[in-house]
């Protein structure tokens, strides 16, 4: 660390000797008329490496700032449409180009801009465009470690990724999806070397691609564009290790390219709760997922051994027809332990319920997807998604609670035993034809869906219950209860959209689904001899619920010079059928609300845009919520459905304000937005609490739920040469009123949350990233049945992670979180540091790493968690995955040919980014 430490003095030392500069000037056509968004850059004469860019603003004007050693550098301005402009210039303190006159350059379409050198960054109408080779990261990075140098992208520790302030759904390469709808394989796995440029689009359906109508302006889509030299050939990752506690790992991936036809495979086993297909130099596979859940408070919990394989293939052919499949297997053997300590709140009382449990859970899952899409002409298309996903459960629990008074005095106890074998099958198809009328963007637009859904569970259930009331009593149940539960769904879309004048639009639509959900459980006693022979038909039961639901609707859609403005409004026609065919009981209802999707967007700036809208949506109660049959698997908390239950009514507003502007090598964004819901007729718990703490629950549907967000963040990069530093400042905040029923007395609770964070980085080129981070959770819980047990408390997490490469082919790598909880009760640890290590070393030419790491370093690493309910409060601690340390080894290898062959790389084909 020494060693590092003088290294970066000496370099700010350099850096003191650089000398600083500023080049302004202002972009114009021959006309005189200011060119907005072109992108203006230096680069080094030596090496053509980037020194710095900028983007113009609305007047043409660009601002670029920075420090360098070098004395002369080739200024380089690029705009669609136009000859790129280069000249040499001597950098000085200050220089002011004046006005700067571009040409037009002939025969060039409006989407093609053509440069001898690549600009880093382009703004295309809709599509904002990176030069991958513009931004420096390590030889052997991956497509992660490219997007966190982007200006504007944030990368967290999740891997989740967001543009300018939106979340990214798709990673896209070369047009065609890559491996399903999980962007972080692209992510992980992807090298940077053979990564040409990224395209940042609106998020689109397939079918809004080839219609050409706008897509999701608050979700965005990463396209990948591979090298053509590198669009051809094969790379390849495959890592094993072992470490202490019997903790290990394996897993391989494999690509080839040969243009338009792709084919992946992937296959890992590991029993450190990961994924499998991290590959991350530093901290791969190191559970730094669970690590995260105990950061964030999403906590699945247990320990985990996992074993999966995967295959993916996509091709093209005669630029007409199109396949893209992929098949997974994962087999997932979970353990968990936890304890729990409940207070439950009543009007004027509480009491106390406390609970230990362990499980094991055994899971096999198989899934299948595949699209296969046909272009009959340019006009027509006719698309096939098919699905498939089916998965076979088998777990054993076991638990044991009780229950205290007000007091502490013990009211009851019980212990439950149960084995279940759960088989899952899940088909899904979907067709999907379009019809394009010219170019002007009208078409006609059918879609077919149909979905099968089947839960079969069979259960051996055990449990006594002791009573120490005024009447003590034990209750035991001895049980096998056989539960089939099945769901049939159909859909039909039509939708016309008609030109009524240039990017104004009238869509006509009408959507039509039918579902039918049956659920049979049959309960049956053990008897005398210890066979489950007695149907107990009080707890039997074999509901179906049927449920139609017609939804017509008009829309005017406007799309022109930064206006978006979109109203459809309609009807929301439900139809509600319950029977219980074991009971002649059965329920028939209708019910119509207004169908509303509303928004309006401007764009103020190509870089800034405002937006607020409102929709409203029906959603039907659940089987579980419907079935009026008692269900006992919990004797403490018995449930008993209501089929006279009506659909949820909810309303959303949303707004927001966003900004970014491209500085000299980076950018300051702000980005901002608030939701606020509202529901009619919410399904809500309707609870009873007897002398003896045994609490029925059923349900009834309640106005006045509501809930409402806000966040803002704001960030900012800046660049010069080989350092980079940014940071990210962070506030959302949440209310939410949630109500029901309990002991006869409606109740609402409100939660507020507020939630301020700060994230810094620091990196020095090929050197050392550091990135240090600070969260702040305050949480403020009232409840109207009991002010006495109103909850207000904060937590703290503190995160610092820092990657340094020196020296050369070293890698070391520290990622320490502190937590704190606050609040929580007696017996639970309520701070841990969390401290993960490794130190990689690279060989036989960087195809190599053999790597040590250490998960837990301290061994801390402690579970723990408040929640505040709806009418308790509650602690919970849970096993997780501890200390350990492994030694593993990773190589690589690749081979990519060239594209003399006149070949076709990508799919470019009528897409719209």
């Amino acid at each position: 660390m020494k060693q590092i430490l003088l290294l970066t003095i000496s370099l700010f030392a350099l850096q003191l000797q650089a000398q600083n500069f500023s080049i302004t000037g202002k972009t114009i056509d021959a006309q005189g008329i200011s060119l907005e968004s072109a992108t203006v850059y230096l680069e080094k004469l030596s090496d053509s490496s980037l020194v710095t860019y900028a983007i113009t603003d609305k007047d043409g004007i660009f601002n670029l700032e920075g420090s360098s050693q070098e004395k002369e550098v080739n200024l380089f301005i690029s705009y669609a449409g136009f000859k790129p402009y280069r000249k040499k210039l001597s950098l000085e303190q200050s220089l002011d180009l004046g006005p700067v006159k571009l040409e037009v350059q002939d025969n060039v379409l409006d989407e093609v801009l053509v440069v001898a050198n690549r600009a880093p960054v382009t703004i295309k109408k809709d599509t904002l465009e990176f030069n991958a080779a513009s931004f420096a990261t390590r030889p052997d990075a991956n497509l992660e470690e490219l997007l966190k140098k982007l200006p504007g992208a944030e990368v967290d520790s999740d891997g989740a990724i967001t543009i300018n302030g939106k979340p990214v759904t798709r990673i896209l390469v070369n047009g065609k999806e890559f491996f399903g709808d999980d962007p972080k394989i692209a992510t992980k796995n992807l090298p940077k070397e053979i990564i040409e440029k990224l395209q940042v689009v609106d998020t689109k359906t397939k079918s809004e691609e080839f219609t050409g109508k706008a897509g999701d302006p608050d979700n965005k889509t990463i396209n990948i564009t591979i090298k053509k030299d590198k669009n051809k050939g094969y790379f390849a990752r495959a890592t094993a290790g072992a470490g202490t506690n019997d903790r290990y790992e394996m897993s391989g991936i494999g690509n080839i390219f040969q243009d338009n036809e792709r084919v992946t495979i992937l296959a890992g086993s590991n029993n450190i709760n990961s994924s499998g297909f991290d590959f991350d130099d530093v901290y791969g596979m190191m559970g730094r997922s669970g690590a995260r859940a105990v950061e964030s408070g999403n906590r699945s919990g247990g320990i985990t051994k996992s074993e999966t394989a995967g295959i993916n293939y996509s091709n093209e052919w005669l630029d007409k027809y199109e396949f893209d499949g992929d098949y997974f297997f994962d087999r997932s053997n979970t353990d968990t332990r936890s304890r729990t300590e409940r207070e439950n709140i009543l009007p004027d009382t509480t009491y106390f319920s406390n609970s230990e449990s362990s499980s094991n859970a055994l899971n096999d899952r198989h899934r299948a997807n595949a699209r296969i899409e046909v272009e009959f002409d340019t006009l027509t298309r006719l698309s096939f998604s098919p699905r498939f996903d089916t998965s076979k459960l088998q777990s054993t629990r076991n638990s044991i609670a009780n229950s205290l008074d007000g007091n502490r005095d013990l009211v009851n106890n019980t212990f439950t035993t149960d084995q279940e074998d759960i088989f899952n099958l899940r088909v899904r198809n979907n067709l999907d034809f379009i019809k394009r009328f010219g170019n002007r963007g009208a078409y006609l637009r059918l879609d077919l869906s149909q979905e099968y859904n089947n839960q079969e569970n069979d259960n051996l259930y055990f449990s006594e219950s002791n009573f120490f009331t005024d009447n003590p009593r034990t209750e035991t149940q001895d049980q096998f209860i056989d539960e089939d539960e099945k769901e049939y769904q159909y859909g039909l879309g039509i939708e016309q959209r008609l030109v009524l004048a240039t990017d104004f639009y009238l869509d006509l639509n009408y959507n039509f689904s039918s579902a039918k959900s049956t659920n049979s459980r049959y309960v049956f006693e053990a008897d005398t001899a210890g066979e489950y022979t007695v149907r107990n038909d009080s707890l039997s039961s074999n509901f179906e619920v049927k449920t139609y639901r017609n939804t017509p609707s008009l829309g005017l859609n406007y799309d022109h010079e930064g206006w978006r403005i979109n109203a459809d409004v309609g009807l929301l026609n439900t139809i509600l059928k319950n029977e219980n065919l074991l009971n002649p009981v059965s329920f028939n209802n209708t019910y119509n609300n207004l169908y509303i999707r509303a928004g309006i967007r401007y764009e103020l700036q190509r870089s800034k845009s405002i937006y607020v809208d409102y929709r409203t949506n029906a959603n039907t109660p659940s089987i579980r919520q419907l079935q009026p049959v008692p269900d006992q698997t919990n004797p403490l908390n018995i449930i008993v459905g209501n089929p006279s239950l009506r659909p949820a009514y909810s309303h959303n507003i949303g707004a927001g304000f966003r900004s970014f502007n491209f500085g000299s090598g980076g950018g300051s964004g702000i980005f901002s937005s608030l939701s606020l819901d509202f529901t009619e007729n919410q399904v809500v718990s309707v609870s009873s609490v007897g002398d003896d703490l045994r609490r029925t629950t059923t349900y009834a549907n309640v106005d006045g739920a509501m809930s409402a967000s806000a966040r803002v963040f704001y960030t900012k990069s800046t660049r010069k040469e080989e350092q980079e530093f940014r940071y990210r400042l962070s506030l959302t905040g949440s209310h939410d009123k949630n109500v029901g029923f309990t002991n006869g007395t409606l109740f609402d609770s409100k939660r507020l949350r507020i939630n301020p964070g700060l994230r810094l980085t620091y990196a020095i080129q090929e050197l050392i990233d550091i990135n240090p981070s600070y969260n702040l959770t305050y949480n403020n819980t009232k409840y109207s049945i009991n002010e006495d047990r109103n909850q207000e408390f904060i937590n703290h997490t503190v995160g610092f992670e820092a990657t340094s490469y020196w020296p050369k082919n070293v890698i070391f790598g520290n990622d320490i979180t502190y937590n704190y909880n606050g609040n929580v009760s007696p017996g639970f640890q309520n701070s841990s540091v969390l401290w993960n290590s490794s130190l990689g070393y690279q060989f036989l030419e960087e195809k190599a790493t053999l790597k040590l790491k250490v998960y837990d370093l301290l061994d801390q690493v402690v579970d723990t968690q408040r929640i505040t309910g709806d009418d308790y409060v509650q602690d919970t601690n849970s096993l997780i995955l501890t200390q350990y340390a492994m030694l593993s080894f990773t190589y690589k290898l690749s081979n990519f040919g060239g594209n003399k062959a006149g070949g076709k790389p990508g799919s470019n084909r009528r897409r719209r980014f």
